[in-house]
């Protein structure tokens, strides 16, 4: 089945609907292909000619009823609804200036004469280029490359137990939601695969407001006091004498600031893992970092850490193809969830949380509310409350990607804040952030900030704004225009947001503490719990990563400073790659070094959640002039069924002649989709198909460059001797030959389900690709 040009194979686990936007925007007719009664998730109501009957606006005067209104659209269908008036096409409109007035000619300024100056009075000119001159906003200072969708949240039973917000009370309920991934370092231009750390920022958009959970793919930050934030990320960024590298860590600045900041002796071991480039969104983990407090309905406080768990597992690029990928396909991430979601590959999260009860706050060997220390699984086990489903593309990147404004102070009666510094500081950031990027305080009436309730109150004028608030009250309470509110705002009992009552008795004091002062203990917890193969890689990544440090004290201090406080073995082994003796014994003091009782978490390690099976893996079918078109349809047809895909890979795009003289028409190129973007290899038979592939540098490179990012190969008949002219050894792990598509298929989607061929990794290096 063909939509768009996409397609979408009927017998695919979760391709249960299609979507396809009618040919007239000026009604925004979305035409329903749907399977099992499922209904598009930006529709709550079709009539006969299936046009959206679409809401309100939600803070119009037919709303003034306050936040307890109860005739706004509440179903998953009503954000995508809230945006429905503000969509427009092109298609079948005239012309016109921004103003009304229609255009006769857009290809000529108005001029004295033919080859005269132009005018002045040009007003379509002057308007245009205007525009033009001010498309451009300040970009986010972190987080400045992003890639975001729609999706819906669902909560699970269990939710309401631990708080009274009304997106966690009915398992029936879908809240619309708008999730931004990002990476943190690099500006808008910069690529997806760097080695970085990657925003996970979910805003909730739920009956009685937006909360915001904006968090990181990483369940840790580098600083434990908002108050440093400023130096770490003038410290990461490009450096301000050449403005370089950008996107990267690896310069003289970063690790200047972290070798002299202990507490980043945790975050930093997590970016220097593979877990600093997913190999899709979809297979990210995601965390809100912080911990929160979860209000219920009897008013019970609990601490609460936030966890995105991906459904399709955890896995990762490897750090050669990550960089390879840098040239290939800067916008890989992006590009990978825009395709799936147009496909129809949804991406599902599951929603969970750690809870520790107020009365165990300090049972722990550290102290929650250090930013820079995690909960470990094993003490505390994840306990799912929800799944999100992000099954819809941005209409417009600018309006909706880039516009979206997060602010974790963003939140709704049941979620509240705790005391972690770190937190607190973000609270006050973000606003002023956003106001600063998006021309004044009036954002949130840009439609994709907008909630999906009504909102009413006494604020306004200032830039952009664009409620017309009518009557002459602008305070209250009032006895003018009807006395509005006729009540005072409601308790809490009827919604009303009311910060937990926590007693503080205090001095004001500038200091730290001391409970804060362990900064090592969780960066071991997390080296003890990686794989050989993990740890390699970490090795690895610190080796490189100072490489490109100039001053050589400051990689001194890194190995000889903070590394043994991690790992002897570590510190040794980083060292010797760089001619540097690492210390014998930890040289931190006993209150930085810490103490745990546990000293490993298999959960930390990206491999314990691998996918276990091929669903949403694309797989290169390597083919030219004579292959045997039988073996690629069987192919295509046996990834399918298992919720993959096959791309018929050519030399060119010209259409290619099957030994049996049918057509095979390419999906991409040898060279215009190389094998760092896609998941595995299979050659297919046919003498002569074999033979071009062979005498084509682009076909061993192909095969070369998959085996030495420990993919799976699988050759079948002649397609062994595309292997053989290529080099790759054939009685390796993970290179599956046979004569027909039944023999090489079992083993090699299990040795696909694995993500990668790891005991092949040690030997990787000596391919040449």
């Amino acid at each position: 089945m063909q939509v768009n040009g996409s397609r979408i194979p009927a017998c695919h686990p979760r391709r249960r609907l299609l979507v396809v936007r009618g040919v007239s925007h000026q009604r925004q007719v979305l035409r329903l292909a749907v399977d099992h009664g499922c209904r598009h998730p930006g529709v709550s109501a079709v009539d006969s000619n299936q046009e959206i009957r679409m809401s309100n606006n939600p803070h119009t005067s037919s709303n003034r009823g306050g936040p307890n209104d109860t005739d706004v659209k509440t179903t998953e269908q009503s954000k995508s609804e809230n945006l429905e008036k503000y969509r427009s096409d092109a298609e079948g409109h005239d012309l016109r200036t921004n103003h009304g007035t229609r255009i006769a000619d857009n290809h000529n300024s108005l001029k004295a004469g033919e080859r005269g100056p132009t005018l002045m009075e040009d007003f379509v000119f002057r308007e245009k280029l205007n525009h033009f001159d001010n498309e451009r906003i300040p970009e986010r200072i972190v987080h400045a490359r992003g890639a975001a969708a729609h999706g819906y949240f669902q909560p699970y039973a269990e939710a309401a137990r631990y708080s009274k917000a009304g997106l966690f009370q009915d398992p029936d309920k879908k809240t619309p939601v708008f999730v931004r991934f990002s990476t943190v370092q690099g500006a808008r231009g910069s690529n997806d695969t760097v080695r970085d750390v990657r925003g996970f920022a979910t805003k909730f958009y739920t009956d009685e407001g937006n909360w915001d959970l904006v968090g990181n793919d990483m369940p840790v930050f580098f600083i434990q006091d908002a108050i440093k934030f400023p130096d770490f990320v003038h410290a990461v960024k490009p450096e301000p004498h050449n403005e370089i590298p950008q996107g990267q860590s690896a310069h003289d600045t970063f690790w200047d600031f972290v070798s002299l900041m202990p507490e980043s002796a945790h975050m930093v071991l997590w970016t220097m893992s593979d877990r600093a480039f997913p190999r899709h969104y979809r297979n990210m983990e995601g965390f809100g970092v912080h911990t929160f407090r979860l209000v219920d309905k009897q008013g019970k406080s609990r601490f609460v850490k936030f966890h995105w768990k991906p459904l399709a597992g955890t896995c990762s690029l490897i750090w050669d193809e990550a960089q390879k990928l840098w040239g290939r396909d800067p916008d890989f991430n992006r590009r990978n969830m825009w395709d799936d979601i147009e496909n129809g590959d949804f991406l599902e999260f599951e929603f969970g949380i750690q809870v520790v009860e107020e009365e165990d706050e300090h049972k722990f060997d550290f102290d929650i509310l250090d930013p820079t220390k995690l909960i470990p699984e094993e003490q505390v086990p994840v306990t799912p409350i929800g799944k999100m489903v992000l099954n819809r593309n941005p209409d417009n990147y600018f309006a909706e990607t880039e516009q979206v404004a997060f602010n974790p102070a963003h939140i709704v009666p049941g979620i509240d804040f705790t005391n972690d510094p770190l937190l607190q500081g973000r609270l006050f950031s973000y606003l002023d952030t956003q106001m600063l990027r998006l021309g004044g305080p009036n954002f949130h009436e840009i439609p994709i900030n907008q909630p999906v309730c009504p909102f009413h109150n006494n604020q306004r004028d200032s830039m952009h704004r664009q409620t017309i608030n009518k009557g002459q009250a602008s305070y209250e309470p009032n006895s003018i225009d009807g006395g509005w509110p006729k009540e005072t705002p409601p308790a809490a009992e009827n919604g009303g947001f009311e910060t937990v009552n926590e007693r503080i008795d205090a001095n004001k004091i500038r200091a730290r503490s001391a409970s804060f002062g362990d900064h090592y203990s969780q960066a071991t917890l997390f080296w003890n719990s990686q794989t050989e193969v993990e740890k390699e890689h970490i090795i690895a990544a610190y080796t490189f990563e100072l490489s490109k440090v100039q001053r050589p004290w400051i990689r001194e201090r890194v190995i000889k400073e903070i590394l043994p406080n991690i790992d002897l073995e570590l510190a040794r082994r980083v060292g010797e790659n760089h001619g540097i003796e690492a210390p014998s014994s930890k040289p931190a003091p006993a209150d930085e070094l810490g103490r745990s009782s546990q000293q490993e978490s298999p959960a930390l390690s990206l491999m314990t959640r691998l996918p276990g099976n091929i669903q949403y893996r694309k797989v290169a079918i390597l083919v030219a002039d004579g292959v045997d078109s039988n073996q690629v349809e069987a192919i295509k047809s046996k990834l399918e069924a298992e919720g993959a895909e096959g791309m018929v890979i050519a030399p060119s795009m010209a259409p290619v002649k099957a030994a049996n003289g049918q057509t095979v028409t390419p999906d991409a190129m040898l060279n215009g989709q190389p094998s760092v973007t896609l998941d595995s290899v299979i050659v297919a038979g046919g003498a002569e198909s074999v033979r071009t592939l062979s005498q084509s540098g682009l076909g061993r490179y192909y095969v070369q460059e998959a085996y030495k990012h420990l993919k799976a190969i699988s050759a079948i008949a002649e397609g062994k001797e595309l292997l053989a002219a290529a080099n790759v050894p054939t009685q390796e792990d993970g290179i599956f030959l046979g004569a027909s598509v039944d023999d090489v298929f079992p083993p090699f989607t299990q040795a696909m389900g694995q993500h990668r061929v790891w005991s092949r990794d040690a030997r990787a290096n000596d391919m040449p690709a």
